[in-house]
């Protein structure tokens, strides 16, 4: 860690005020606060609820703020309420989860300005090297290093091939175009056959319609083609009511969705009755989908992450930044600590790793990657 937090801990110690990760303080006893920055609700439901939920859970300690509306023409404001944070003499993290580029500016003034605060991303996407450089601790998603897990998965869940739907202008990012490397060469190495299908694209045509319409069309042909015994993944979210369906129609295998979460296509393709109460309750989620596909002669041929990456990353990020302010001795560039913290606090098992914006080049120290295990319903 780049800087020095100094924080009166021996005397909170000796007066017996913290009781360790996770646990409540109560207002007589809080002496810090963790500014936690996402999205409006209408913008980004799971980050501003997880937040929320976050700031119930330590009231005297979560201060959370969201962004303007209008991001992209307000990104002045944004830095500023970011920045802002820093004035608190009780801050001592400050957390930006938004998905978006742009707000490095913000934290590059707070590390310069205020570097006893701690500062995280969980995600924001900006340059990875300057993030990497000005941030404390970045947190997102192993994007790459799914192209290796999904297809490993595929494979022990006996797929014998794997069928890659995209489309030109997916492809053409740079994170989807590598995880796709990096799933036909785990599948090639691994003795699966490979086959790559192209979509319309939603973003340059008629938007998704024609897409779902030729996936609609275009996978019996397929499980007619190479059999059940098939993986399909497809890069866009909208696909997975379409893929989903077929799935539980044609008995193919979905070791998991783009977005693997319980919450994308399984509820509405299996039409779930979830209750407002239970909406967040994912081990009951899960459940209700090893049933529904159970029912369908489906059970070990679909899967995906227990909770969502948009809950799980941010919700870490807190617990992380606490844990870093209550015990400075924690090793949080430790891959081993970021790991087992993560199933004490949450109860996932997760793997981290460090970054590498290029193939050959080095690793990000501050940049910390995850991948949770997957499960099968």
């Amino acid at each position: 860690m780049k800087k020095t937090i100094t924080i009166l801990l021996c005397f909170l110690f000796a007066a017996g005020v913290l009781s360790g990760c996770g646990s409540t303080v109560t207002n007589d006893t809080v002496t810090y606060k963790i500014g936690v920055v996402t999205p409006t609700l209408s913008t980004s439901e799971d980050e501003f609820r997880t937040a929320a939920m976050m700031a119930e859970k330590y009231p005297d300690i979560v201060k959370h703020i969201t962004l303007p509306e209008n991001f992209s023409t307000e990104i002045e404001t944004a830095i500023s309420q970011i920045t802002s944070l820093a004035d608190d003499p009780q801050m001592k993290a400050i957390i930006v989860i938004s998905g978006q580029s742009g707000l490095l500016p913000a934290l590059q003034k707070v590390e310069e300005t205020k570097p006893d605060i701690i500062t995280m991303t969980a995600p924001i996407w900006d340059d990875p090297v300057l993030m990497s450089k000005y941030v404390d601790v970045n947190l997102d998603t192993d994007m790459i290093g799914r192209g290796e897990t999904i297809a490993r998965k595929a494979h022990e869940m006996g797929a014998q091939t794997i069928i890659h739907y995209s489309f030109p202008t997916h492809l053409a990012k740079e994170m989807i175009s590598q995880r796709k490397n990096m799933m036909e060469k785990t599948a090639n190495q691994l003795g699966m056959q490979w086959v790559e299908v192209v979509t319309p694209d939603p973003q340059t045509g008629d938007g998704t319609g024609p897409m779902l319409q030729f996936l609609r069309e275009d996978i019996p042909r397929q499980i007619a083609k190479y059999g059940k015994d098939t993986n399909i993944f497809g890069t866009n979210c909208p696909m997975y009511d379409v893929i989903i369906d077929e799935a539980l129609k044609e008995k193919f295998m979905v070791a998991e969705q783009c977005c693997p979460t319980p919450t994308q296509a399984y509820p509405t393709v299996m039409g779930l009755e979830i209750s407002e109460e239970d909406a967040w309750n994912w081990d009951k989620l899960n459940q209700m989908i090893s049933e529904k596909a159970a029912a369908a002669g489906m059970t070990g041929r679909l899967g995906g992450w227990p909770m969502p990456a948009t809950v799980f990353v941010p919700q870490y990020a807190i617990e992380l930044a606490k844990q870093m302010i209550e015990d400075p001795g924690f090793d949080f560039q430790s891959l081993d600590s970021l790991n087992q913290f993560a199933k004490d606090t949450l109860g996932y098992p997760v793997t981290f790793s460090k970054l590498k914006p290029t193939e050959d080049g080095p690793a990000l120290e501050n940049y910390n990657v995850v991948i949770m295990d997957s499960i099968l319903y």
